[in-house]
């Protein structure tokens, strides 16, 4: 067994990877595209229930997608709704987001079928309000110097939930690694289409208590605001579900 009480939850020390030239030339993330579905509370209150299904029944399924790389799920508490630094419409009804992480657009298709026959095999009993369904592509990433694992395989660490920003613009969020409970950041581009005009999402992976990561994201949000950013139309914490804990962070 471990010492475990020489430890803080954080890697014990040596090189971050992003400063290792050997190991960034063995491999890096082929993820691109990421689907991003947010939706709002179960109107029965269902939402324990319905986040056992999904991480039991559903969630377990899209792995049989060849394109798939990684997955994520969200929850809004109270708590985080009251910590929210932005919430235009229609992200302010945001209570769940669940995010896959594919190589490539051509995965969606498979995916979109995979939704078709888990459906109609009567697997699909509960489903949420939804908010909006958003593609993005992968613009960039960054890790923090302190988790010591590289910019690539960040979404992999387990985190304490996400930081979600959703803006107008194409500022790098970068620098957000220096905020400390920041393990990484992965942020994402969507291109203007018809009427839906061009956005970038970023999602900050956390490693402490998301309430009080966003407490000290303020100054960060401040000085993007006064770098010339637009405001943004969501900025929010979220916790991560807890498996077999359906309960314990709901909105």
């Amino acid at each position: 067994m471990s010492n475990s009480d020489d430890l803080d939850g954080r890697a014990p020390g040596g090189h971050p990877s992003g400063e290792v030239g050997e190991i960034l030339s063995i491999g890096t993330t082929d993820a691109t595209t990421v689907f991003v579905s947010f939706s709002t509370r179960d109107p029965g209150g269902r939402d324990a229930q319905y986040l056992a299904w999904h991480a039991l029944d559903h969630r377990p399924e899209q792995h049989r997608l060849r394109g798939l790389r990684h997955s994520f799920r969200l929850v809004s508490t109270p708590a985080c709704r009251a910590a929210r630094a932005a919430a235009q419409p229609p992200y302010d009804e945001v209570d769940h987001v669940m995010a896959y992480l594919f190589a490539d657009r051509s995965a969606l298709e498979p995916f979109q079928s995979l939704g078709k026959a888990l459906g109609g095999a009567g697997r699909m009993p509960l489903r949420l309000p939804s908010v909006a369904l958003e593609v993005y592509d992968r613009a960039g990433m960054a890790a923090s110097r302190s988790v010591l694992v590289g910019a690539d395989v960040v979404p992999w660490r387990p985190s304490t939930g996400a930081y979600l920003l959703i803006e107008r613009g194409k500022a790098s969020p970068a620098s957000v690694c220096e905020v400390p409970g920041v393990a990484g950041v992965w942020w994402f581009r969507r291109p203007a289409a018809g009427p839906t005009p061009a956005a970038q999402l970023t999602c900050c992976f956390l490693d402490d208590d998301p309430v009080a990561v966003a407490d000290r994201l303020h100054p960060w949000l401040a000085a993007r605001r006064r770098g010339g950013s637009r405001a943004p139309l969501l900025a929010a914490p979220f916790l991560t579900p807890v498996p077999y804990e359906w309960d314990r962070h709901l909105p």
